[in-house]
């Protein structure tokens, strides 16, 4: 059965932590905070996931305006999925949602910043942050 992606703007803080986990962004996460992850979730203008037969592989979590601006702020996918396509189709979803008048934006985890150019994304030097307080 191939995998399914979809729109889900209702997707649980339990579902939502067990794939951060699953793919490893848990550790770039407040996933023993469930009330924080529930708001993430609720706040957010784009959910889009990756399920295959039902169960949570893969999700995306976005804020945009719809217009010119889409900030891909979660991008996640069970280890065990890796490699298949699933995060590249994720990120081609939610532009697609977003509208491909927006630019895309995302921050890349260390360990995968390669990815990205391998998939045709470009990288853009200039990022400024102030960081949260925890």
């Amino acid at each position: 059965m191939p995998i399914s992606y979809a729109l889900e703007p209702d997707l649980s803080a339990e579902e939502f932590r067990s794939v951060l986990i699953a793919s490893t962004l848990a550790q770039r996460r407040p996933v023993h905070d469930p009330a924080r992850l529930d708001k993430m979730l609720r706040n957010a203008d784009l959910i889009i996931t990756a399920r295959d037969d039902g169960r949570l592989v893969g999700i995306s979590r976005a804020v945009t305006d719809f217009s010119y601006c889409c900030y891909l702020s979660d991008l996640a996918v069970d280890v065990a999925y890796q490699r298949r396509g699933i995060g590249k189709r994720l990120i081609e979803e939610t532009h697609s949602a977003a509208g491909e008048t927006t630019t895309l934006t995302l921050v890349a985890a260390p360990a995968v910043e390669s990815y990205y150019p391998a998939i045709g994304m470009k990288q853009h030097h200039s990022c400024w942050t102030i960081p949260r307080k925890w």
